[in-house]
């Protein structure tokens, strides 16, 4: 093996100063940096050795004359917040970042005319592939005239099939949630969610009614509770549970949030929590979850391996590997003092 000299080469290493040191033509060490081409397993390791004794850094530029790609990657959100982007852009950076793809935010605040700039930016910038998230599961219609840049859809999916979106699971979100309180012996369960045009209420309240019915068992009030995604709305809808149906022993709610408000309502009304009913909440929002009192059983939709299975989607289909359809990301419950 070819020895590591006792300083590098004056300057910025190159890749003739790589391939010198290891002992390898130029074109080899260009190949062992790329993964690509077959070579004997010491060779790349030598390779990849004097990488990094001399601290050599590819130029960006010249591997993008030489393989067609900017090494950049478009994040398209809608959710001006951050709240559910935020931790799909981290998941996303995860995976890319392995591949020393960068990644350029863009946040349309759900306007189109922004979108657009936003879109024409990118493909002027020949991005290798956008990712497009938001802050609701609802699906939206795809993106136009981005041909043929490979797109991937995280969280808010793409209305078109043959698009590639990642989401989350909401029927084992829901499962995990009516499971956990029937295992603990409730059967007077009252829902309370968001608003019913959200896909998320309407779903989520879908699968609870769903699941209660396969039980031989129906919602403690009679009937899904629709609102907002509010402390607020939590906080009266509970008063409104309490008066119609005082037995209710468990509440399954829709987000954290509604959860919280629902918490200081039984707190008001000198109810245990969990000793006389139980409380589970929907997302994981450490803010809510954790200051809630007692801290929220809840459910985690997992939005950094949202964002991580996006990224590795996005890879498959700039590889022209594509895949096509809806994917769904496993939810996992957090079990805290409220159940």
């Amino acid at each position: 093996m070819t020895a590591v000299p006792e300083s590098p080469p004056a300057g910025r290493a190159k890749l003739a100063d790589v391939a010198q040191l290891a002992g390898v033509s130029v074109g080899t060490a260009s190949k062992a940096l790329n993964g690509n081409g077959r070579m004997r397993p010491e060779t790349r390791q030598r390779v990849l050795a004097a990488v990094k004794a001399l601290d050599f850094r590819p130029n960006q530029h010249a591997q993008s004359l030489h393989t067609g790609r900017s090494w950049t990657v478009g994040l398209m959100t809608t959710d001006g917040i951050g709240r559910f982007s935020t931790p799909v852009l981290l998941g996303a950076e995860d995976a890319l970042g392995a591949g020393k793809i960068s990644v350029l935010l863009c946040d349309t605040r759900g306007d189109a005319i922004r979108e657009e700039h936003h879109l024409r930016n990118l493909t002027d910038r020949r991005v290798d592939g956008i990712i497009v998230t938001g802050r609701r599961t609802d699906p939206r219609p795809p993106l136009t005239g981005i041909d043929p840049v490979p797109t991937v859809y995280a969280l808010s999916p793409s209305t078109d099939p043959d698009d590639i979106s990642v989401v989350s699971d909401d029927l084992n979100g829901v499962r995990l949630a009516v499971e956990h309180l029937l295992a603990t012996g409730r059967t007077r369960i009252a829902h309370i969610t968001g608003p019913a045009h959200h896909a998320a209420a309407r779903d989520r309240a879908h699968h609870t009614v769903e699941l209660l019915e396969r039980a031989s068992l129906a919602l403690s009030s009679g009937r899904v509770h629709f609102g907002e995604w509010s402390e607020a709305w939590g906080r009266r809808a509970a008063e409104a549970v309490l008066r119609t149906a005082p037995d209710t022993d468990a509440f399954f709610c829709g987000n954290d949030q509604i959860a919280r408000g629902v918490a200081d309502t039984l707190r008001e009304h000198g109810l245990d929590v969990p000793g006389r009913v139980a409380i589970v909440g929907y997302d994981n929002w450490d803010v809510m979850a954790l200051a809630c009192r007692p801290p929220l059983t809840t459910i985690d939709t997992d939005l950094t391996e949202i964002g991580r299975q996006a990224a590795l989607r996005l890879l498959d289909a700039i590889g022209s590997d594509p895949r096509p359809g809806l994917h769904t990301v496993p939810c996992r419950l957090v079990v805290r003092e409220s159940s």
